[in-house]
């Protein structure tokens, strides 16, 4: 079939190619941070997610393959119309992912499975759609020019543009000064605009364009209502998506919860500082005091959130105390001040990766303080022998770092692989936990001490907030599991920290 020249200017069809491209692109890093809240943030997350987008755009492709065949008019409606449905499902992509998040979740126990399907339910088709004129724009730029070659390398060149440009806008700006929701309503609306610019090229008839604009309100419809039930979030920061919970009844002092995408990061009371909530704080705060005695100590956190144990290390009121913390959110750190009454005069915050911060000061402490493990997202560049060796020359003598972990158990691979590379530092590692025998398929928290000596005893009683007692394994136990799991040391190449505790996606 041959196609005489379109009037489509090329300038015209660079420009929709850049322009879909991007806001396909932001579509699929505003997924990122919209499932955050449901699922959390992990190498699990975005596998989903890029698979997804990409399996969209691939059968979108293909269908825009096809629909470029016929006749430049009809081609370009049907680019007009793909749109259209891109236009509408990411427009209503918030309402599904409130819709289905609970049940899926609720559905399927395996979190990948269900990180997967949520995403597919909800971003599938906005990518899918978005991927079919791609084909047939550049088919369109092709026919009856000279230079059809160059015409169809400019078209591969601006998809690839408006892909990088896309990239950075959603997470340079738009994201952070527009929020995800109003960012996915702004990409909805582009996408039903550059709907009616293809059915006017297309030259379609007036029940055509009425019909676009149909849609175009429908669009700003869905967005404005799909937004409204996405904001889940507080404080939509560059990183997280933060909210509070009160926790105490009315007319009570207040306790409050803060949880960051999906996880619960801390919990603190007004009036009791000293009292910890949750097991890993409740460890965390009373195992290094307990090794340092009564004397005052300087320390280093990996991590705020609600700042609850230099809160409580702040109320010691001991000479000596001192303070750092590496909290990379500076809108955590805000939430903290404003709504969970941590003073920041009793400590150093540094805005930044806290293991940048302690590679680029010199500053020894007496204790170093990690809470890296949450859930499945782990940051892998803060568990490896590398990182324990800079924690081992930035601790003082006769310092100690404590850091917690949560494992399964019925595996107990994380524990294994963390003691193993801790003692490749480290010559004494201990492992706390709460003094009680586990419950089948329990994921259990734990606490590891590491420095040049053991502690002083082998059970401590703290509150958390009622009084718990936490233990030391026996190192005997715990030669055994490291016996039985013969595991290599974590390092900055090879850190499966993900797979170690138990979501590989082969595990049943």
């Amino acid at each position: 079939m041959t196609h005489a020249q379109h009037p489509a200017p090329l300038w015209l069809l660079i420009t929709l190619q850049a322009g879909i491209s991007a806001a396909s692109l932001v579509v699929e890093i505003v997924a990122g941070r919209m499932i955050a809240p449901y699922v959390g943030m992990s190498l699990y997350t975005w596998t989903s997610i890029i698979a997804v987008v990409l399996a969209g755009f691939s059968v979108g492709h293909w269908i825009g393959g096809r629909v470029a065949a016929r006749e430049t008019d009809r081609a370009l409606a049907w680019c007009g119309w793909a749109m259209v449905a891109a236009a509408v499902c990411t427009a209503a992509a918030s309402m599904v992912l409130v819709g289905v998040a609970g049940p899926v979740l609720a559905t399927f126990s395996h979190p990948l499975a269900g990180i997967t399907v949520i995403t597919s339910l909800a971003f599938f088709l906005p990518s899918l759609f978005a991927g079919v004129p791609a084909p047939i724009l550049a088919v369109v730029a092709m026919r009856g020019r000279n230079a059809s070659e160059a015409a169809l390398g400019a078209m591969f060149a601006a998809g690839a543009v408006g892909a990088i440009g896309g990239t950075l806008l959603a997470g340079f700006l738009f994201i952070s000064w527009l929020g995800s929701a109003l960012t996915l309503a702004l990409i909805a609306s582009f996408y039903a605009v550059s709907a009616l610019v293809c059915l006017g090229m297309a030259r379609a008839g007036r029940r055509h364009v009425v019909a676009g604009m149909s849609a175009l309100a429908l669009t700003l419809s869905l967005a404005a209502s799909g937004g409204g039930a996405a904001r889940v979030c507080e404080v939509e920061s560059s990183y997280y998506c933060i909210r509070t919970v009160e926790m105490a009844p009315e007319g009570a002092a207040p306790v409050r919860l803060m949880v960051i995408d999906h996880l619960a990061h801390g919990i603190s009371a007004e009036t009791a500082p000293a009292v910890m909530f949750t097991d890993h704080a409740a460890m965390l705060e009373a195992l290094p005091r307990m090794r340092m005695g009564t004397r005052g100590f300087t320390s280093f956190h990996i991590g705020g959130g609600t700042y609850s144990v230099p809160r409580a290390w702040a109320a010691l009121e001991r000479e000596g105390m001192a303070q750092t913390v590496a909290e990379i959110d500076p809108e955590v750190t805000r939430l903290a001040v404003g709504k969970f009454w941590f003073d920041p005069s009793t400590a150093t915050v540094l805005h930044r990766d806290a293991r940048a911060a302690l590679a680029s000061d010199a500053t020894r402490y007496d204790v170093i303080l990690g809470d890296a493990f949450t859930d499945i997202a782990v940051p892998a560049h803060l568990v490896t022998q590398e990182f324990a060796s800079l924690v081992a020359r930035r601790l003082a003598p006769g310092g100690v770092y404590a850091m917690n972990l949560i494992d399964s158990t019925d595996r107990l691979d994380a524990l294994a692989a963390m003691v193993t590379t801790l003692r490749e530092i480290f010559p004494v590692v201990e492992v706390w936990t709460e003094e009680r025998p586990p419950e089948p398929g329990e994921r259990r928290v734990f606490v590891l001490l590491a420095g040049e000596a053991a502690s002083p005893v082998a059970r401590i009683t703290t509150r958390s907030p009622e009084p718990k007692a936490f233990a030391a394994l026996d190192q005997g136990f715990v030669d055994e599991i490291l016996t039985a799991r013969n595991t290599r040391p974590l390092t900055d190449d090879y850190a499966p920290i993900d797979r170690l505790m138990g979501f590989d996606p082969v595990i049943d």
